[in-house]
Protein backbone atom coordinates (compact mmCIF):
# COMPACT_ATOMS: atom_id res chain seq x y z
CA UNK A 1 0.00 0.00 0.00
CA UNK A 2 1.27 3.63 -1.34
CA UNK A 3 0.73 6.74 1.43
CA UNK A 4 -1.84 9.21 0.57
CA UNK A 5 -1.12 12.22 -1.37
CA UNK A 6 -1.25 15.53 -2.06
CA UNK A 7 -0.89 17.73 -5.34
CA UNK A 8 0.67 20.88 -4.73
CA UNK A 9 -0.81 23.28 -7.77
CA UNK A 10 -1.97 26.79 -8.80
CA UNK A 11 -3.78 28.58 -11.89
CA UNK A 12 0.04 29.48 -13.38
CA UNK A 13 3.31 29.34 -12.48
CA UNK A 14 4.65 32.44 -10.23
CA UNK A 15 1.80 31.62 -7.89
CA UNK A 16 3.91 30.17 -4.79
CA UNK A 17 4.06 26.40 -5.99
CA UNK A 18 7.70 25.56 -4.67
CA UNK A 19 7.86 27.59 -1.32
CA UNK A 20 4.50 26.08 -0.46
CA UNK A 21 5.67 22.79 -1.62
CA UNK A 22 8.72 22.67 0.33
CA UNK A 23 7.28 24.49 3.31
CA UNK A 24 4.75 21.63 3.84
CA UNK A 25 7.62 19.14 2.84
CA UNK A 26 10.25 19.88 5.77
CA UNK A 27 7.97 21.32 8.12
CA UNK A 28 5.85 17.62 7.77
CA UNK A 29 9.24 16.21 8.19
CA UNK A 30 10.12 17.96 11.26
CA UNK A 31 6.94 16.76 12.88
CA UNK A 32 8.42 13.01 12.00
CA UNK A 33 6.74 11.81 9.19
CA UNK A 34 8.06 10.25 6.60
CA UNK A 35 7.25 12.49 3.48
CA UNK A 36 7.43 11.49 0.03
CA UNK A 37 8.14 13.64 -2.89
CA UNK A 38 7.12 13.77 -6.70
CA UNK A 39 7.39 16.84 -9.69
CA UNK A 40 4.69 16.50 -11.99
CA UNK A 41 6.33 16.67 -15.39
CA UNK A 42 9.99 17.30 -16.51
CA UNK A 43 12.26 19.06 -13.89
CA UNK A 44 16.05 17.99 -12.78
CA UNK A 45 16.16 20.97 -10.41
CA UNK A 46 13.20 21.54 -8.26
CA UNK A 47 13.66 17.05 -7.28
CA UNK A 48 16.84 17.95 -5.65
CA UNK A 49 15.62 20.86 -3.00
CA UNK A 50 12.65 18.38 -2.51
CA UNK A 51 15.18 15.70 -1.35
CA UNK A 52 16.78 17.97 0.56
CA UNK A 53 13.56 19.17 2.41
CA UNK A 54 12.59 15.56 2.98
CA UNK A 55 15.80 13.36 3.10
CA UNK A 56 14.15 11.02 0.70
CA UNK A 57 14.69 10.93 -3.24
CA UNK A 58 12.29 12.99 -4.96
CA UNK A 59 10.78 10.96 -8.38
CA UNK A 60 9.33 12.45 -11.34
CA UNK A 61 5.51 12.00 -12.73
CA UNK A 62 4.99 12.68 -16.32
CA UNK A 63 1.89 11.80 -18.32
CA UNK A 64 3.22 12.57 -21.56
CA UNK A 65 6.19 11.03 -21.60
CA UNK A 66 5.83 7.73 -19.83
CA UNK A 67 3.23 4.83 -20.01
CA UNK A 68 0.47 4.69 -17.20
CA UNK A 69 2.30 1.84 -15.58
CA UNK A 70 5.43 3.87 -15.28
CA UNK A 71 3.54 6.56 -13.84
CA UNK A 72 2.02 4.54 -11.49
CA UNK A 73 5.04 2.25 -10.46
CA UNK A 74 7.03 5.46 -9.70
CA UNK A 75 4.14 7.11 -7.87
CA UNK A 76 3.91 4.00 -5.53
CA UNK A 77 7.57 3.96 -5.14
CA UNK A 78 7.18 7.95 -3.68
CA UNK A 79 4.73 6.94 -1.47
CA UNK A 80 6.44 3.22 -0.47
CA UNK A 81 7.43 3.72 3.51
CA UNK A 82 6.38 7.09 3.40
CA UNK A 83 3.09 8.54 5.60
CA UNK A 84 2.40 11.09 3.12
CA UNK A 85 3.75 12.05 -0.30
CA UNK A 86 3.97 16.08 -1.51
CA UNK A 87 3.64 16.02 -5.16
CA UNK A 88 4.72 19.49 -6.98
CA UNK A 89 3.07 20.53 -9.90
CA UNK A 90 4.56 22.53 -12.35
CA UNK A 91 3.00 25.64 -14.57
CA UNK A 92 -0.75 25.72 -13.90
CA UNK A 93 -2.82 22.73 -13.12
CA UNK A 94 -4.56 21.95 -16.39
CA UNK A 95 -1.12 23.24 -18.66
CA UNK A 96 0.05 20.62 -21.16
CA UNK A 97 -0.14 19.94 -24.49
CA UNK A 98 -2.52 18.47 -27.29
CA UNK A 99 -2.83 14.85 -26.50
CA UNK A 100 -5.52 11.95 -25.83
CA UNK A 101 -7.22 12.73 -22.44
CA UNK A 102 -4.55 11.76 -18.97
CA UNK A 103 -1.60 11.67 -21.66
CA UNK A 104 -1.18 15.87 -22.12
CA UNK A 105 1.85 16.51 -19.86
CA UNK A 106 -0.51 18.41 -16.98
CA UNK A 107 0.18 18.30 -13.39
CA UNK A 108 -3.95 17.67 -12.95
CA UNK A 109 -2.88 14.52 -15.18
CA UNK A 110 -0.78 13.10 -12.02
CA UNK A 111 -4.05 14.33 -9.73
CA UNK A 112 -6.40 12.09 -11.72
CA UNK A 113 -4.13 9.06 -12.24
CA UNK A 114 -3.31 8.81 -8.25
CA UNK A 115 -6.06 10.22 -6.62
CA UNK A 116 -4.12 12.76 -4.87
CA UNK A 117 -6.68 15.91 -4.02
CA UNK A 118 -4.88 19.32 -5.23
CA UNK A 119 -4.37 21.96 -2.51
CA UNK A 120 -4.12 24.97 -4.56
CA UNK A 121 -1.63 28.26 -4.08
CA UNK A 122 -3.36 31.04 -5.58
CA UNK A 123 -2.01 34.14 -5.64
CA UNK A 124 -4.32 36.95 -4.57
CA UNK A 125 -2.17 40.13 -5.50
CA UNK A 126 -4.80 42.54 -6.98
CA UNK A 127 -7.89 40.50 -6.14
CA UNK A 128 -10.46 39.47 -3.00
CA UNK A 129 -13.41 37.98 -3.59
CA UNK A 130 -12.61 37.67 -7.11
CA UNK A 131 -10.22 34.72 -6.10
CA UNK A 132 -13.33 32.79 -5.25
CA UNK A 133 -14.70 33.09 -9.12
CA UNK A 134 -11.12 31.37 -10.42
CA UNK A 135 -11.11 28.65 -7.83
CA UNK A 136 -14.95 28.13 -8.84
CA UNK A 137 -13.77 27.64 -12.33
CA UNK A 138 -10.90 25.56 -11.16
CA UNK A 139 -12.97 22.91 -9.05
CA UNK A 140 -15.20 22.19 -11.74
CA UNK A 141 -12.91 22.35 -14.97
CA UNK A 142 -11.75 18.72 -14.39
CA UNK A 143 -14.28 16.30 -12.59
CA UNK A 144 -11.33 13.83 -12.66
CA UNK A 145 -9.49 16.13 -10.00
CA UNK A 146 -10.48 16.95 -6.41
CA UNK A 147 -9.79 20.36 -4.54
CA UNK A 148 -8.63 19.29 -1.17
CA UNK A 149 -8.60 23.20 -0.31
CA UNK A 150 -6.63 26.51 -0.96
CA UNK A 151 -3.74 28.37 0.19
CA UNK A 152 -3.88 31.86 -0.27
CA UNK A 153 -1.08 33.47 -0.89
CA UNK A 154 0.77 36.98 -1.50
CA UNK A 155 -2.25 38.45 1.34
CA UNK A 156 -1.88 42.21 1.70
CA UNK A 157 -3.68 42.68 5.09
CA UNK A 158 -6.14 40.59 7.23
CA UNK A 159 -9.05 42.41 5.58
CA UNK A 160 -7.69 40.98 2.21
CA UNK A 161 -7.24 37.54 3.87
CA UNK A 162 -11.15 37.99 4.83
CA UNK A 163 -11.89 39.22 1.28
CA UNK A 164 -10.87 36.37 -0.45
CA UNK A 165 -10.93 33.58 1.98
CA UNK A 166 -14.74 33.95 3.37
CA UNK A 167 -15.55 34.04 -0.72
CA UNK A 168 -13.96 31.21 -1.43
CA UNK A 169 -14.86 28.98 1.58
CA UNK A 170 -18.83 30.10 0.66
CA UNK A 171 -17.92 27.49 -2.21
CA UNK A 172 -17.70 24.98 0.30
CA UNK A 173 -14.15 24.89 -0.26
CA UNK A 174 -11.61 24.44 2.33
CA UNK A 175 -9.09 27.37 2.85
CA UNK A 176 -6.03 26.12 4.58
CA UNK A 177 -4.03 29.63 5.21
CA UNK A 178 -3.41 32.39 3.92
CA UNK A 179 0.52 33.46 3.67
CA UNK A 180 1.37 37.16 4.07
CA UNK A 181 3.11 39.01 1.37
CA UNK A 182 6.75 39.44 1.76
CA UNK A 183 10.06 40.43 0.34
CA UNK A 184 13.10 38.15 0.20
CA UNK A 185 11.67 34.08 0.54
CA UNK A 186 12.28 33.75 -3.01
CA UNK A 187 14.97 31.01 -3.77
CA UNK A 188 18.00 32.28 -6.06
CA UNK A 189 17.50 31.66 -9.68
CA UNK A 190 19.80 31.39 -13.42
CA UNK A 191 18.50 31.30 -16.77
CA UNK A 192 17.21 27.31 -15.80
CA UNK A 193 15.17 28.03 -13.18
CA UNK A 194 16.53 27.70 -9.12
CA UNK A 195 20.38 27.78 -8.40
CA UNK A 196 20.35 24.25 -7.95
CA UNK A 197 20.12 22.42 -4.05
CA UNK A 198 23.49 21.45 -3.90
CA UNK A 199 25.01 25.29 -5.34
CA UNK A 200 22.68 27.30 -2.83
CA UNK A 201 24.47 28.28 0.32
CA UNK A 202 22.19 27.95 3.65
CA UNK A 203 19.83 25.80 2.65
CA UNK A 204 19.07 24.04 5.43
CA UNK A 205 18.60 27.17 7.11
CA UNK A 206 16.30 28.52 4.17
CA UNK A 207 14.06 25.24 4.11
CA UNK A 208 13.28 25.68 7.79
CA UNK A 209 12.68 28.92 7.37
CA UNK A 210 10.09 28.35 4.76
CA UNK A 211 8.40 25.28 6.76
CA UNK A 212 8.45 28.03 9.64
CA UNK A 213 6.61 30.63 7.66
CA UNK A 214 3.84 27.40 6.75
CA UNK A 215 3.68 26.44 10.50
CA UNK A 216 2.71 29.87 11.15
CA UNK A 217 0.43 30.60 8.45
CA UNK A 218 -1.44 27.20 7.30
CA UNK A 219 -3.38 24.49 9.65
CA UNK A 220 -1.09 21.47 8.96
CA UNK A 221 -3.61 19.29 10.75
CA UNK A 222 -6.40 19.75 7.82
CA UNK A 223 -3.74 19.61 5.00
CA UNK A 224 -2.95 16.46 6.40
CA UNK A 225 -6.60 15.16 6.75
CA UNK A 226 -7.39 15.87 2.83
CA UNK A 227 -4.64 13.96 1.72
CA UNK A 228 -6.25 11.26 -0.22
CA UNK A 229 -4.89 8.07 -3.26
CA UNK A 230 -2.70 5.54 -1.50
CA UNK A 231 -3.95 2.43 -3.47
CA UNK A 232 -1.48 2.46 -5.99
CA UNK A 233 -0.04 -0.84 -4.95
CA UNK A 234 3.58 -1.96 -4.56
CA UNK A 235 6.69 0.70 -5.08
CA UNK A 236 8.00 -1.50 -8.62
CA UNK A 237 9.34 0.17 -11.17
CA UNK A 238 9.00 -0.49 -15.06
CA UNK A 239 12.22 0.75 -17.09
CA UNK A 240 11.75 3.88 -18.66
CA UNK A 241 14.64 3.64 -20.95
CA UNK A 242 16.83 0.52 -21.52
CA UNK A 243 20.28 0.16 -20.05
CA UNK A 244 22.69 1.39 -22.25
CA UNK A 245 25.17 -0.75 -20.60
CA UNK A 246 25.79 -3.03 -17.79
CA UNK A 247 28.53 -1.04 -16.34
CA UNK A 248 27.80 2.59 -16.91
CA UNK A 249 30.26 5.76 -16.28
CA UNK A 250 27.54 8.46 -15.32
CA UNK A 251 29.27 12.26 -14.68
CA UNK A 252 27.96 13.54 -11.94
CA UNK A 253 28.54 17.21 -10.18
CA UNK A 254 27.36 20.80 -10.26
CA UNK A 255 28.12 20.69 -14.08
CA UNK A 256 26.77 17.51 -14.80
CA UNK A 257 23.70 16.82 -12.98
CA UNK A 258 20.69 16.79 -14.78
CA UNK A 259 19.95 13.17 -14.18
CA UNK A 260 16.92 11.60 -13.65
CA UNK A 261 16.63 9.43 -10.95
CA UNK A 262 14.15 7.19 -12.24
CA UNK A 263 16.25 6.01 -15.22
CA UNK A 264 19.16 4.74 -12.34
CA UNK A 265 16.48 3.34 -10.86
CA UNK A 266 15.02 1.21 -13.84
CA UNK A 267 18.42 1.12 -14.84
CA UNK A 268 19.61 -0.68 -12.15
CA UNK A 269 16.55 -2.21 -11.40
CA UNK A 270 17.63 -3.97 -15.40
CA UNK A 271 20.72 -5.06 -13.63
CA UNK A 272 22.87 -2.16 -14.53
CA UNK A 273 25.68 -0.87 -12.72
CA UNK A 274 26.35 3.02 -12.10
CA UNK A 275 29.45 4.71 -11.90
CA UNK A 276 29.66 8.43 -10.58
CA UNK A 277 32.70 10.45 -11.64
CA UNK A 278 33.52 13.74 -11.73
CA UNK A 279 34.75 15.94 -14.84
CA UNK A 280 34.99 19.33 -12.52
CA UNK A 281 37.38 17.35 -10.16
CA UNK A 282 39.43 16.00 -13.27
CA UNK A 283 38.34 12.64 -12.90
CA UNK A 284 38.37 10.12 -16.27
CA UNK A 285 35.50 8.14 -16.68
CA UNK A 286 36.36 4.52 -15.26
CA UNK A 287 38.12 2.21 -17.52
CA UNK A 288 36.35 -0.17 -16.07
CA UNK A 289 32.91 0.72 -17.88
CA UNK A 290 31.45 -0.32 -20.85
CA UNK A 291 29.71 3.41 -21.74
CA UNK A 292 30.14 6.42 -20.42
CA UNK A 293 26.77 8.65 -20.16
CA UNK A 294 27.23 12.60 -19.88
CA UNK A 295 23.72 13.88 -18.37
CA UNK A 296 23.22 17.97 -18.68
CA UNK A 297 23.76 20.46 -16.60
CA UNK A 298 25.49 23.70 -16.67
CA UNK A 299 28.75 23.19 -18.42
CA UNK A 300 28.43 26.93 -19.58
CA UNK A 301 29.37 28.28 -16.14
CA UNK A 302 32.51 25.88 -15.99
CA UNK A 303 33.79 25.95 -19.42
CA UNK A 304 36.98 27.19 -18.14
CA UNK A 305 37.47 24.14 -15.60
CA UNK A 306 36.30 21.73 -17.95
CA UNK A 307 38.42 22.76 -20.83
CA UNK A 308 41.48 22.80 -18.28
CA UNK A 309 40.42 19.21 -17.03
CA UNK A 310 43.35 17.32 -18.89
CA UNK A 311 42.41 14.26 -17.03
CA UNK A 312 39.00 14.18 -17.43
CA UNK A 313 39.43 14.96 -21.60
CA UNK A 314 42.17 12.62 -21.75
CA UNK A 315 40.53 9.96 -20.09
CA UNK A 316 37.23 10.48 -22.46
CA UNK A 317 38.38 10.71 -25.64
CA UNK A 318 40.67 7.21 -24.49
CA UNK A 319 37.10 5.78 -23.65
CA UNK A 320 35.39 6.92 -26.33
CA UNK A 321 37.96 4.80 -28.71
CA UNK A 322 36.83 1.69 -27.73
CA UNK A 323 33.18 2.46 -26.24
CA UNK A 324 29.81 4.19 -26.34
CA UNK A 325 29.72 7.64 -25.27
CA UNK A 326 26.72 10.03 -25.15
CA UNK A 327 25.93 13.10 -24.06
CA UNK A 328 22.73 15.32 -23.33
CA UNK A 329 22.61 19.09 -23.74
CA UNK A 330 25.29 19.91 -21.52
CA UNK A 331 26.90 17.11 -22.17
CA UNK A 332 26.65 17.13 -26.00
CA UNK A 333 28.44 20.62 -25.44
CA UNK A 334 31.45 18.93 -23.79
CA UNK A 335 31.75 16.06 -26.75
CA UNK A 336 31.71 19.19 -29.31
CA UNK A 337 34.85 21.30 -29.81
CA UNK A 338 34.11 24.85 -28.80
CA UNK A 339 31.82 26.32 -26.21
CA UNK A 340 31.53 29.83 -26.12
CA UNK A 341 30.20 31.14 -22.76
CA UNK A 342 28.26 34.23 -22.08
CA UNK A 343 31.02 36.56 -21.71
CA UNK A 344 32.01 35.39 -25.45
CA UNK A 345 34.94 33.55 -24.38
CA UNK A 346 35.71 30.55 -26.42
CA UNK A 347 36.56 27.11 -24.59
CA UNK A 348 38.29 23.95 -26.52
CA UNK A 349 36.17 20.77 -25.67
CA UNK A 350 36.31 17.56 -26.29
CA UNK A 351 36.22 17.64 -29.78
CA UNK A 352 34.33 13.86 -30.29
CA UNK A 353 31.74 15.28 -32.26
CA UNK A 354 31.63 18.73 -34.50
CA UNK A 355 29.60 20.83 -32.90
CA UNK A 356 30.55 24.24 -31.94
CA UNK A 357 27.84 25.84 -29.04
CA UNK A 358 27.39 29.58 -27.81
CA UNK A 359 25.70 31.09 -24.74
CA UNK A 360 26.79 34.79 -25.61
CA UNK A 361 24.13 35.72 -27.72
CA UNK A 362 21.27 32.99 -25.94
CA UNK A 363 18.20 31.74 -27.54
CA UNK A 364 15.71 29.48 -25.58
CA UNK A 365 14.64 26.38 -26.41
CA UNK A 366 12.03 24.26 -24.27
CA UNK A 367 9.25 21.97 -25.06
CA UNK A 368 8.87 17.97 -25.30
CA UNK A 369 10.19 16.23 -27.96
CA UNK A 370 9.57 12.43 -29.48
CA UNK A 371 13.37 11.26 -30.77
CA UNK A 372 13.74 8.55 -33.51
CA UNK A 373 16.72 6.80 -33.42
CA UNK A 374 18.07 7.41 -36.79
CA UNK A 375 20.74 3.99 -36.33
CA UNK A 376 21.56 1.80 -33.81
CA UNK A 377 22.48 2.46 -30.42
CA UNK A 378 23.23 1.68 -27.57
CA UNK A 379 19.32 2.89 -26.45
CA UNK A 380 17.90 1.28 -29.04
CA UNK A 381 18.06 -0.41 -32.50
CA UNK A 382 17.27 1.94 -35.27
CA UNK A 383 14.20 3.30 -35.68
CA UNK A 384 13.18 2.97 -31.79
CA UNK A 385 11.09 6.24 -30.26
CA UNK A 386 12.30 7.83 -26.78
CA UNK A 387 10.21 10.48 -25.48
CA UNK A 388 11.97 13.17 -23.72
CA UNK A 389 12.17 17.04 -23.77
CA UNK A 390 14.67 20.48 -24.84
CA UNK A 391 15.34 23.11 -22.33
CA UNK A 392 18.73 25.22 -22.97
CA UNK A 393 19.30 28.90 -24.07
CA UNK A 394 22.54 27.77 -25.83
CA UNK A 395 22.97 28.73 -29.90
CA UNK A 396 24.56 26.47 -32.39
CA UNK A 397 27.31 27.69 -34.05
CA UNK A 398 28.46 24.55 -36.36
CA UNK A 399 26.78 21.14 -36.45
CA UNK A 400 28.11 19.06 -38.98
CA UNK A 401 27.57 14.80 -39.44
CA UNK A 402 25.36 11.92 -38.85
CA UNK A 403 22.26 13.26 -37.19
CA UNK A 404 21.42 11.27 -33.44
CA UNK A 405 17.56 10.93 -34.36
CA UNK A 406 14.76 13.02 -36.27
CA UNK A 407 12.77 14.83 -33.36
CA UNK A 408 9.39 16.12 -33.83
CA UNK A 409 7.17 18.12 -30.85
CA UNK A 410 4.21 17.43 -29.27
CA UNK A 411 2.57 20.16 -31.55
CA UNK A 412 3.70 19.39 -35.26
CA UNK A 413 4.39 15.92 -37.03
CA UNK A 414 7.32 17.71 -38.93
CA UNK A 415 10.67 16.00 -38.06
CA UNK A 416 14.10 17.16 -38.12
CA UNK A 417 17.74 16.08 -37.69
CA UNK A 418 18.31 16.54 -33.79
CA UNK A 419 22.42 16.15 -32.34
CA UNK A 420 25.02 14.37 -34.17
CA UNK A 421 26.73 10.58 -33.77
CA UNK A 422 29.98 9.44 -35.10
CA UNK A 423 31.42 6.30 -34.33
CA UNK A 424 30.01 4.96 -30.64
CA UNK A 425 29.81 9.17 -30.08
CA UNK A 426 26.43 10.79 -29.61
CA UNK A 427 24.54 13.38 -28.36
CA UNK A 428 22.02 16.19 -28.67
CA UNK A 429 19.89 18.47 -26.99
CA UNK A 430 17.42 16.17 -26.40
CA UNK A 431 17.02 14.60 -22.37
CA UNK A 432 15.32 11.10 -22.74
CA UNK A 433 12.48 10.68 -20.02
CA UNK A 434 11.57 7.09 -21.35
Amino acid sequence: MSAPGLVIAAVRSGSGKTTVALGLMRALTRRGLRVGAAKCGPDYIDPAFHAAATGRASLNLDSWAMEEGLVAGLAALAGAEADIVIAEGAMGLFDGVPASPGRTGASADIAAATGWPVVLVHDVSGQGQTAAAIVRGVAAHDPRVKIAGVVLNKVGSERHRRLAAEAIEALGLKVFGALPREAGIALPERHLGLVQAGETAGLDRILDGLAERVEAHVDLDAVLARAGGGSLGPGGVIPGLRPPGQRIAVARDDAFSFFYPHLALGWRQAGAELAFFSPLADEAPPQDCDVCWLPGGYPELHAGRIAGATRFMEGLRRFAESRPVHGECGGYMTLGRVLVDAGGLSHVMAGLLDVQTSFEKRKLHLGYRRATLTADHCLGEAGARLHGHEFHYATILREEGEPFALVRDAYSEAERPAGLRSGAVSGSFFHAIA
